[in-house]
């Protein structure tokens, strides 16, 4: 499993966080987090396609692609808030995957998945073309 990076494909058009056919899903810990993963890899979801991103990157990277997004108007979209619900999990030690989910079949058997682990996860947003789907 690889860190995560933010790349220019992981923003929109306003470079905020935005990671279409991704599904960010957040733990407790590293090793809430990194279990999951192992668990994804065994089930058949190809470790290529996860990504772990410490609290650290999350609030460095991610976090900060928002800035001032809705200010002096609130944003059309949920981005902004969604991504300062991932602060706020990070600000607590939440760690994330990000998951690469191409299609409801692949994203059904990736939360199947997580919902059946040992650890659960504690917010997990799925990232399609125009709307941001809540999972858990």
């Amino acid at each position: 499993m690889k860190y995560f990076e933010l790349t220019p494909e992981l923003l929109n058009i306003r470079g905020q966080f935005y990671p279409v056919n991704q599904i960010i899903a957040l733990f407790p810990g590293e090793d809430a987090a990194r279990s999951a993963g192992r668990t994804l890899v065994e089930a058949g979801i190809s470790e290529d396609g996860l990504s772990l991103i410490t609290p650290e990157v999350m609030m460095r990277d991610v976090v900060r692609s928002v800035g001032s997004a809705d200010i002096p108007l609130p944003s059309p979209g949920t981005e902004a808030d969604t991504v300062r619900r991932f602060g706020q999990l990070a600000a607590q030690g939440h760690w994330a995957l990000m998951i690469h989910a191409p299609d409801n079949a692949t994203a059904e058997r990736v939360m199947k998945t997580l919902e059946e682990h040992q650890q659960p996860p504690s917010h997990a947003q799925r990232y399609r073309r125009l709307v941001i789907e809540d999972l858990a």
